[in-house]
């Protein structure tokens, strides 16, 4: 499970978001020797020298048959007793390409694994081509026992490649043979526009050959690269997730170092933020060990990897072999994609827990992903955030009337306190009474800040995660998945980095002086009482903290999250003004408020019971002084 670790970022962020909230509330290989010896005692027929060994749809016989003879008596020397003496001119170095409209892959002879992996309709941050899987950074490898006691890995053993079509799909079959019709098979097809492949694992006629007494492991190690220009904040966003137990989902933890033993894992999700790297099962794998390790030390330092992933997963042999339905997933961090396939993917993505995530799938995506089909980003985010914050304008008015009853009713308060200054009891009884009178409450302005809290939250969690967010531009933001630049500082702020930003200081702005128009009322109305912390003064100290927190914390942010804050709040201020100036009549509030006074009202069971309490505390209270 997650591990107990402080994180700086999230807790600035909680803090930000409570700050925000409580004013609305208040191998091991044979050398090259061993080899040729071994080549020499069992007599092997070199196959011959060709092309170089890229496998492709459009030629498979050249491409395929390339190699040495070095090749062929490596897999001879490892296999020993599991090998095959017959003649495999393919089963070599070299790698086999297939691809569709949206990735391509490169299989390599050596192990039948994945080592390359390329999206092509996106790039880096720096226009460089997005690979999940480059240069080494994955590996995929299945270890076994043989019936004469030797213990095989299927990194160190060539297969030979097969490209085929089925349908519209490109198929690739790579085979470890042992025999004419004895082999471990790994089948990879792809489907046309689509980032999901099938891949199946399995295994005939090894029923004599193949050790299934003893514990056959799969292990997928993994090291994501960096894609965006803020490595702290992309990385903050990659994670492992997967899914257990019958649809349970979790998760390993974003930062240092953690691992879990889990039990029926029915998927795993390498993200990368953006990205993801995949691996789903139709038979659940009966135990995995899952570990996460992050390979950012330092934030300031340049760096190639974000974090390592391994899986290291138990398979279960059937009949004397393996035969495993599994898929493959090499694409977008996309809500829309994810969710199209119907296996509870969409639970790979941070987008909140409980309310809020609901918020987010059922009802900020849809209509976002409406808006994005036909304006530009930035303008969708300020339409999306005007139409949420007409949604709230009713609680939001209704929020304001409260704070005009407490503002009339402040002068009678004011002489209540005065004249049971030496009598805390009684001078709460009485303001209560007043406040019973009135029909007003301190609280009732909370009610309708709590029912912000979930839209408020969930908005919170959905602009980090917006895929189509990614590298678009509005204004002098190229990318409104990352922070937007305007200066370059010759020094790092701790906590700030080493550029400004300009929306964060737009959204501090607009945070300030909305947080002062509705917060001014409040300080000078808020009570204090014996015990009780002065709300005034700590309203007064959110209305600066809370701009300062978001002007560091929200630097190396995404630029379309502060822009939503920053038209919020501007728009927050608009409603206000017209809310004081043209709606609320705090005239007729206080006529309505002396009607009311006069009128006999009748006390609900909880009041009379504060009442009594009250009337019991006081008699303690004057038989004490006797």
């Amino acid at each position: 499970m997650e591990e107990k670790k402080f994180d700086i970022q999230s807790t600035i962020g909680f803090l930000l978001i409570g700050a925000i909230l409580i004013w609305m509330l208040y191998d091991r290989a044979p050398s090259e020797e061993e080899a040729a010896e071994q080549a020499q005692e069992e007599q092997v027929v070199e196959a011959p020298e060709s092309t170089p060994a890229t496998t492709t749809l459009e030629d498979p016989t050249v491409r395929a048959a390339a190699g040495d003879s070095l090749a062929r008596v490596q897999l001879q020397s490892r296999l020993g007793a599991f090998a095959y003496s017959g003649t495999l001119p393919s089963a070599q170095e070299g790698t086999t390409v297939i691809e569709n409209n949206v990735m391509e892959l490169k299989v390599s002879n050596k192990g039948g694994y994945i080592t390359e992996a390329r999206l092509k309709q996106f790039n880096t941050y720096d226009s460089l081509p997005v690979y999940l899987i480059k240069d080494g950074n994955s590996t995929f490898n299945l270890s076994f026992n043989t019936t004469d006691n030797r213990k095989l890995n299927t990194r160190d053993l060539y297969f030979e490649p097969q490209l085929s079509k089925n349908g519209d799909n490109n198929v690739l079959t790579m085979r470890l043979k042992t025999g004419p019709d004895a082999f471990m098979e790994y089948r990879y097809e792809l489907q046309p526009d689509d980032y999901m492949l099938n891949f199946g694992l399995r295994t005939q006629n090894l029923e004599q050959t193949l050790d299934t007494s003893e514990p056959m492991r799969l292990v997928w190690d993994f090291k994501g690269y960096r894609h965006a220009r803020s490595i702290e904040y992309e990385n903050r966003y990659t994670r492992l997730t997967y899914e257990y137990e019958d649809g349970k989902h979790d998760k390993l933890s974003p930062t240092g170092e953690d691992s879990e033993l889990e039990q029926d894992v029915s998927w795993m999700n390498y993200r990368q933020h953006f990205f993801s790297s995949m691996l789903l099962t139709d038979n659940p794998f009966p135990e995995v060990l899952l570990s996460s390790y992050d390979l950012v030390e330092d934030a300031e330092v340049d760096t190639v990897y974000t974090k390592r992933y391994k899986a290291d997963m138990l398979l279960e042999a059937e009949n004397g072999g393996l035969n495993y339905a599994m898929n493959m997933y090499y694409g977008p961090t996309d809500y829309q994609v994810l969710n199209n396939y119907d296996r509870n993917l969409d639970e790979a993505m941070p987008l909140g827990w409980g309310i809020f995530g609901w918020i987010n799938k059922y009802l900020v995506i849809p209509f976002f992903g409406f808006l994005m089909s036909f304006m530009p980003a930035g303008v969708a985010i300020i339409v999306l955030t005007i139409v949420f914050k007409l949604m709230l304008s009713p609680v939001q008015y209704k929020q304001y009337v409260s704070q005009a009853k407490m503002k009339i009713l402040k002068p009678e308060i004011q002489v209540i306190s005065e004249k049971y200054k030496d009598n805390a009891v009684k001078k709460q009884q009485e303001t209560m009474k007043l406040y019973s009178q009135a029909g007003a409450s301190p609280m009732a302005g909370c009610a309708p800040a709590l029912l912000q809290i979930p839209v408020f939250y969930a908005l919170f969690t959905f602009f980090p995660s917006a895929f189509d967010l990614r590298q678009k531009s509005f204004l002098w933001v190229e990318d409104l998945s990352s922070y937007d630049k305007i200066a370059e500082l010759p020094f790092t702020i701790p906590f700030y980095g080493d550029h400004v930003s300009l929306f964060p200081i737009l959204a501090a702005l607009a945070i300030f002086f909305s947080m002062r128009l509705t917060s001014g009322n409040q300080m000078s109305q808020a009570p204090t009482q014996e015990g009780m912390p002065d709300m005034g003064k700590m309203m007064k100290y959110m209305m600066y903290f809370s701009p300062l927190l978001m002007l560091f914390f929200f630097n190396n942010y995404a630029s379309g999250l502060s822009l939503y804050y920053f038209v919020s709040n501007l728009l927050t201020i608009g409603i206000i003004l017209v809310i004081k100036k043209y709606i609320i009549d705090e005239d007729k509030i206080h006529a309505k408020i002396e009607e009311k006074k006069k009128q006999p009202k009748k006390q609900n069971r909880f009041q009379r019971k504060m009442a009594e309490m009250m009337e019991q505390a006081e008699k303690q209270k004057q038989a004490g002084k006797r």
